[in-house]
């Protein structure tokens, strides 16, 4: 139980063109390529909904500031790859309305646990996704780091905003929840499954 510190995160529009690296339809892995940005979107989706259901929780406590700024960035990112869809031609997971109520269900359910239970799944989530865009680079890395030059920066970019929101979830007490270990790895597992069905669905 440390001291808690006071964090600012900004919410930063992030806009690239896929222009500079020459990437079309005809010249990328689109069965790969249509595999990341499915899943992303979903990610980012269910994110949206857990920050939502969070909020609805804790958004007039002290430690609601905290959780919309996070929540802000999570709707960039998913605007992102909301643009990404329509721009390579990938259709959404049919999952979308599971994730709808799955998402705002764990946020909403951590945070009646109170601040350190929706910090847990913040730790949680973020900490998949990161791990998960992490694996994400290291593909598109071998494949062709220049070609997909821009699509490496947002996942890059998308990438050290989740490790920071893992962050403010350890420095908010995130481990002074009840069963964190357990909590935290039932989360996990479920963050597992959700991203391999939305991957192949």
């Amino acid at each position: 139980a440390g001291s808690e510190r006071k964090w600012s995160l900004q919410s930063k529009q992030t806009s690239f063109r896929f222009c500079s690296t020459g990437m079309t339809l005809d010249n990328i892995n689109k069965p790969a390529i249509d595999r990341i940005i499915r899943v992303d979107h979903a990610g980012e989706y269910g994110a949206n909904r857990i920050y939502a259901g969070q909020m609805a929780v804790l958004g007039r406590t002290t430690v609601g500031p905290v959780i919309q700024q996070m929540w802000d960035q999570e709707k960039d990112h998913l605007k992102k790859f909301n643009e990404l869809m329509v721009t390579f031609r990938v259709r959404p997971t049919i999952l979308l309305p599971f994730w709808n109520v799955a998402g705002f269900a764990l946020g909403a359910g951590t945070a009646l646990l109170g601040k350190e239970g929706a910090m847990a799944c913040t730790v949680a989530v973020e900490e998949s996704i990161s791990d998960h865009y992490n694996s994400q680079i290291r593909t598109l890395m071998e494949e062709d780091p220049e070609k997909y030059k821009e699509l490496l920066q947002i996942i890059k970019k998308f990438r050290d905003d989740e490790l920071e929101h893992h962050d403010v979830g350890l420095d908010h007490n995130a481990e002074l929840a009840p069963a964190y270990s357990l909590l935290k790895t039932a989360i996990q597992i479920g963050c597992k499954a959700a991203i391999f069905l939305s991957e192949r669905i």
